[in-house]
């Protein structure tokens, strides 16, 4: 099963690494992985994703909240918001074919960011599976190149991912 886990940490050197390497010892496949601060001074948060039965990431999140750094875990379970980001290059050879390029771009509202005479660069960004759509969409004309960030989340509502205290649940 796809689990998205979210991690607020202080932002100290090597904690990336340490949480990384809880999950390598472990024999876990991190998916994706996304590392930014947050509005709070000091704290970052990290989202990753795993693949496993709710046991075994009930067992990581146990693990994780016993690194000093780790100050709340949250697996993202009811209804939540998960957005990518990715740039795609493509091969164009021609104007005909840049044209069709660009409907497509359209219709999954992603935008050209870059222009050469052979290649267009497209952003786009929304869920995953979406993303994943786009490339597929773009791969008859010659994918060149493309990166993916790793997913972010949050849950919806009014539901907040806070720091009351360490190890409290949400």
């Amino acid at each position: 099963m796809r689990h998205l886990v979210s991690v607020l940490v202080q932002d100290h050197p090597r904690v990336l690494t340490r949480i990384t390497s809880m999950f390598a010892r472990r024999g876990f496949n991190i998916e994706s992985l996304a590392v930014g601060r947050t509005h709070i001074p000091s704290v970052s948060r990290i989202s990753f994703v795993v693949y496993g039965d709710d046991r075994t990431i009930e067992q990581v999140e146990k693990q994780l909240n016993r690194l000093i750094e780790v100050l709340k875990v949250v697996d993202h379970e009811g209804p939540h918001l998960e957005r990518e980001m990715a740039l795609v290059k493509v091969h164009v050879a021609g104007v005909e074919e840049r044209l069709e390029l660009k409907e497509i771009a359209e219709a999954f509202r992603a935008r050209i960011v870059d222009v050469a005479r052979t290649a267009l660069t497209f952003e786009v960004t929304g869920h995953p599976a979406k993303i994943t759509r786009f490339i597929e969409e773009m791969a008859p004309y010659g994918i060149l190149e493309t990166m993916r960030t790793g997913a972010v989340a949050m849950d919806r509502g009014e539901r907040v991912l806070r720091l009351k205290a360490k190890r409290e649940a949400v």
